[in-house]
């Protein structure tokens, strides 16, 4: 299993989560019904399906602060979670490249949802993104490096 199809079971626990009030192993354990996968695959898929859910007031805060006229409980279920996993990389999985948690939020958002879904995401994460770095002592230069991912039909 990749690390992005990993990212797009976390997302589909974490939906689970938000639709049922399962549990973290639970819902890992349904997503991972019928597919191949390694104990890795699931503790790395683990590890962001907790994270999010443990720092859960933290990253909707986060995101409440970002977002013009809107609250993490007024989007949709795929993009709340798409943004939720995206600020979770962002804020505890240092090691993980910003742009490329930026970049696979866009992918999963514009697959599991809608192409304006994408745009919303991008959008979304160009305003977390400097409140994120300042937090986590990234150099501004770094994050002005960071290039969001054009969404289809949008210039680069």
């Amino acid at each position: 299993m990749t690390r992005h199809e990993a990212r797009e079971c976390a997302l589909q626990a974490l939906y689970q989560i938000d639709l049922s009030d399962s549990g973290v192993i639970d819902a890992v354990s349904f997503v991972l019904e019928d597919k191949s996968y390694t104990d890795a695959d699931v503790d790395y898929m683990t590890r962001l399906v907790r994270g999010v859910m443990e720092h859960l007031d933290e990253i909707d805060g986060v995101l409440a602060g970002s977002m013009d006229r809107w609250s993490p409980e007024r989007i949709g279920r795929v993009e709340r979670n798409v943004l939720r996993l995206a600020v979770f990389e962002l804020m505890h999985e240092p090691e993980i490249p910003m742009a490329s948690a930026i970049n696979e939020a866009v992918r999963l958002a514009k697959r599991y949802a809608t192409e304006q879904s994408g745009k919303f995401v991008n959008g979304v994460l160009a305003k977390v993104l400097p409140t994120i770095a300042r937090e986590r002592d990234v150099p501004v230069q770094e994050v002005s490096d960071v290039e969001v991912e054009p969404v289809d039909g949008e210039p680069s």
